[in-house]
């Protein structure tokens, strides 16, 4: 399933099995998750510099000849030789290619990767389940270093990040306030049925001060609402690759030592912590799956919260 122009659905085209080259693996694809970042590089706001682009960077895949299962996540290579590569910060690589965006995804039945970049994946999670761990899991799980060691944490947006990570939170022993969009029953239903102490709509008042707070809502506008509802010295960390505009707010919102701070991509350090930690908790991903051909359609269901938990393709 292809990206050819921005405006325009992804299209099914038949293409030839690409040739792995030195440092790479042939992969054939089982699943692959359908992220929020897709949507940002279907409609531009995250550009797609040299289409046309398989999308899908939650990819679930056993290598072709050795039959190991491996998953392979949005960052796809980076060039090992920068301050940033060199220092642990491989994930702010100016030179950085991303699964999906510069190097064609899992949207297909078989890619080749990078094997630096190629996970194995832990028994018991079977592929449909496995892939949302590849960037929801991952981004959440970083997301949920930058906070510290917060008691009560706020998670504003309620998708397949937040539902993971409510469940490492609350195995954690914090408490979990989901926020979702006013009125959204259904999942704030589903957020307290994975352990959130409380859930309610961005227009409602929290029953306590926060600790920390992830903003995976793709909307600038949360990031006041937030700030306002931290304890003095918490933290906001903005979780997603792309936001609308934050509105200006008062000083006073990030006085008393409070912070705001943005996560990008990842490192190869936290895909292997996380994927080591995810069977402990255990996680139990909520997956909503969709044959390849159907790709439009399930980004259409994610652009309008048709579903809770996540999205994934089913590849034959």
């Amino acid at each position: 399933m292809v990206f050819e122009a921005l405006g325009a659905p992804l299209r099914a085209v038949e293409l030839p099995v690409p040739l792995p080259g030195p440092g790479q693996l042939l992969l054939r694809i089982h699943s692959c998750g359908i992220c929020r970042t897709d949507l940002h590089l279907l409609d531009g706001e995250v550009s797609i510099d040299a289409p046309p682009r398989v999308l899908g960077h939650q990819i679930i895949a056993t290598v072709v000849g050795d039959q190991r299962r491996v998953g392979v996540p949005w960052l796809g290579w980076i060039c090992g030789e920068c301050r940033f590569c060199l220092s642990g910060r491989e994930n702010l690589c100016p030179r950085a290619r991303f699964t999906g965006r510069d190097i064609d995804g899992g949207m297909a039945q078989f890619t080749v990767a990078d094997e630096r970049f190629c996970f194995p994946i832990p028994d018991g999670f079977p592929d449909l389940q496995a892939a949302p761990l590849l960037c929801a899991g991952l981004i959440g799980y970083r997301s949920l270093r930058m906070c510290g060691e917060p008691e009560r944490l706020g998670l504003y947006g309620f998708g397949a990040a937040a539902h993971i990570l409510c469940q490492v939170a609350r195995r954690q022993g914090r408490e979990v306030y989901a926020v979702t969009r006013p009125g959204d029953d259904v999942t704030q239903e589903f957020a307290l049925s994975l352990g959130a102490t409380w859930a309610g709509g961005s227009d409602e008042p929290l029953p306590v001060e926060l600790d920390a707070a992830i903003i995976f809502a793709p909307d600038g506008a949360l990031v006041p609402v937030a700030l306002a509802a931290l304890a003095p010295g918490g933290v906001v960390v903005c979780g997603g690759i792309h936001m609308s505009e934050i509105p200006a707010f008062d000083y006073d919102l990030l006085w008393h030592e409070r912070s705001l701070r943005s996560v990008a991509n990842l490192t190869r350090a936290d895909a292997e912590e996380f994927l080591a930690l995810a069977p402990q908790i255990p996680v139990r991903t909520h997956v909503t799956s969709y044959p390849l051909e159907s790709a439009n359609e399930a980004l259409d269901d994610l652009r309008h919260g048709r579903f809770t938990g996540a999205a994934v393709l089913s590849i034959e």
